[in-house]
């Protein structure tokens, strides 16, 4: 028998209306929302669950969305039994992960994402940075090509390594803008500038990793009950004392996916659930070695359907 991963998504998976089945159908979501809503002093489950979208989409309110959505459909999951050898996340993701293995109450994760989101859309004023989406790029050529730039003055970086052919770029808009435009000497594809609010996962946010760095301070850590693969190391993490630097370095590494799923396989891991609005982390992962099995766990009724299929296996 193969194990198990639970891997939870970041930023650019949310959309209005995710987690409301949930919300009105168990007791227990709704009490999360809730909870998430009294924690943060204003209405999350409004915003999630009826937008704008306009709003949704900004970091600092994105990243409590999508924890409390991931974090209910995870209970609702559990509840059925079933539980994973590993956790891990995307960028944001990997606090859900975190609040599954009971590293942080789920109060403590939705102030500190609500924080970080406040902190990484404050570090750099708007318009100055950027983010490029590279498609079929080799991460060496791409970190040289950057390197160079870089050099000559305009911030480049590797920011997302999402899977074979998709690496994603942060720094300067002019950094970035160069990438863009001499992507083909290295052999990629093209280059698709994304729409994001700061060059996140770039050194251009270490000072929002500094004022994380003094929030969570004042939170309490435990021990994991399960281990979660850390985005800058793609390596397990259980010991309290060792996860809030990880949570500091994250904000301006490079988040390691495609190294991360690729450890998890090693480990023996045949099974990825993706627990969360969208699909993002399973089509990352198909890419990355198509013979794992992949479930959804978006909505109750692919709830309902993941559990069905797993109990046949």
């Amino acid at each position: 028998m193969g194990k198990i991963a639970f891997v939870f998504p970041g930023q650019g998976s949310q959309t209005v209306g995710m987690g409301k089945d949930l919300y009105d159908q168990l007791p227990e979501a709704r009490s999360r929302f809730e909870e998430a809503n009294e924690a943060l002093s204003f209405s999350l489950t409004g915003l999630v669950f009826e937008g704008p979208e306009s709003e949704l989409k900004q970091t600092a309110n994105t990243q409590p969305a999508l924890l409390t959505t991931s974090y209910a459909l995870y209970e609702a999951f559990a509840a059925k039994g079933i539980k994973p050898d590993y956790l891990a996340g995307h960028s944001l993701g990997e606090y859900s992960a975190l609040a599954a293995s009971g590293v942080l109450s789920f109060e403590d994760a939705v102030k500190i994402v609500r924080a970080r989101g406040q902190f990484m859309e404050q570090a750099v004023p708007g318009g100055q940075g950027a983010m490029a989406a590279v498609l079929g790029a080799e991460r060496e050529a791409l970190a040289a090509l950057c390197g160079e730039i870089s050099d000559s003055g305009a911030v480049a970086e590797l920011a997302n390594i999402n899977c074979p052919g998709q690496i994603v770029v942060s720094g300067a808009k002019e950094g970035i803008e160069q990438v863009t435009a001499r992507v083909k000497e290295i052999g990629a594809k093209r280059a698709i500038p994304l729409e994001v609010s700061g060059p996140f996962h770039s050194s251009l946010m270490k000072p929002a990793s500094e004022r994380l760095e003094a929030k969570l301070s004042e939170v309490a850590f435990h021990d994991g009950t399960t281990p979660v693969v850390a985005n800058v190391t793609a390596r397990p993490v259980q010991e309290a004392s060792e996860i809030p630097s990880l949570l500091v370095r994250q904000v301006y590494s490079p988040v390691l996916w495609e190294d991360s799923v690729a450890w998890l396989i090693e480990q023996g891991v045949d099974t990825f659930v993706e627990i969360g609005s969208g699909s993002v982390l399973t089509g990352l992962i198909k890419k990355i070695d198509k013979s794992v099995r992949l479930f959804n766990v978006s909505s109750l009724e692919s709830l309902e359907q993941t559990v069905a299929e797993l109990a046949t296996v």
